[in-house]
């Protein structure tokens, strides 16, 4: 947890346990901590005024330990986004390219299969770069799979029904989008384990099905 300007002011804290907490500018006010654990902490005692403590304890506390919330996280989220939009680049002239040469079916279905390994390694990243790097991957490969989608979704229907079937289709993409991201808002808090499996899972079993779709290469569209 990372907390900044956050201050507690007659507060009760009974039975608590602060781990891995980073803070700046945090403090406590005429507040009473009873049996309260405190692990692997940067919490000096400045940060506590008129505070009385019964029975708490301090262990591995971090010294000295700032977090400038501004500067890390600014560039961090511009970084991040940048290389996510610089990985798909290749993905694209990738997907362009073979297109024709393997088909439709197996750029959606091997792209899809690659991307859900992509998102349970995600699971192991240990560190911040080993994350940026499989979410890169992720969207290089992911991209394929999108493009293989509005192709073969084009070539699947006749000229009278193109437009309607697409239009369809996309907003069912939007609606599944709103309904991931609301699902994902309400584990990612809990656990990271539900989210990363629950989209692995879903790539896999997008990745087996679109392997039954027709394939529409060298057809001739209706």
């Amino acid at each position: 947890m990372e907390m900044k300007a956050v201050t507690f002011e007659d507060s009760l804290f009974e039975d608590c346990y602060f781990e891995n907490v980073k803070s700046m500018d945090t403090f406590f006010k005429n507040c009473t901590f009873i049996s309260t654990v405190f692990y692997n902490t940067d919490f000096r005692k400045e940060m506590f005024i008129d505070c009385m403590h019964w029975n708490s304890t301090f262990h591995h506390s971090v010294e000295h330990c700032y977090v400038d919330f501004e500067e890390e996280n600014d560039i961090l989220i511009y970084l991040v986004s940048f290389l996510g939009s610089l990985a798909v680049i290749p993905g694209n002239i990738i997907s362009a390219l073979f297109m024709d040469k393997i088909g439709r079916i197996k750029i959606i279905g091997g792209s899809m299969l690659i991307s859900s390994v992509c998102t349970f390694f995600l699971y192991f990243g240990s560190s911040e770069s080993a994350i940026i790097g499989w979410q890169c991957l992720f969207c290089g490969v992911s991209v394929a799979a999108w493009n293989g989608i509005d192709v073969i979704t084009v070539e699947l229907y006749p000229t009278n029904k193109r437009a309607t079937a697409f239009g369809f289709l996309n907003a069912l993409c939007k609606f599944a989008a709103i309904l991931g991201t609301s699902i994902f808002a309400s584990f990612v808090g809990i656990t990271k384990v539900i989210p990363i499996l629950l989209a692995s899972a879903t790539l896999i079993g997008g990745g087996l099905l679109a392997l039954r779709l027709p394939e529409t290469r060298e057809q001739v569209l209706m």
